[in-house]
């Protein structure tokens, strides 16, 4: 990859904490950016115009602040069919 990805939002962090492999318990951290980010170009204006996801990248590193503990859960059925499409191909990753 050549961007870092993030979100401003808890639930969109905790969903893709929930996402990511392994077998550890998901983790969301809270984080400044330490240069320019931009709309995420995957997401913004091509899946949900306008950016309500609060979806960004950059190419500079983000610098952890915390962990957040908590953020209101994805329902388990949910997470399984985002799973299921990502093993599938659900679309280009743009770069």
């Amino acid at each position: 990859m050549n961007h870092i990805y993030f979100t401003a939002l808890p639930k969109g962090a905790g969903l893709a904490a929930e996402m990511a492999k392994g077998d550890g318990r998901p983790r969301v951290y809270v984080i400044a950016p330490t240069g320019k980010f931009e709309d995420d170009p995957n997401v913004t204006n091509k899946k949900f115009p306008g950016n309500p996801t609060q979806s960004y990248r950059s190419d500079f590193p983000l610098k952890i602040i915390g962990e957040l503990e908590s953020w209101e859960p994805y329902d388990p059925g949910f997470i399984q069919q985002l799973r299921s499409r990502i093993e599938t191909g659900m679309g280009e990753i743009i770069n």
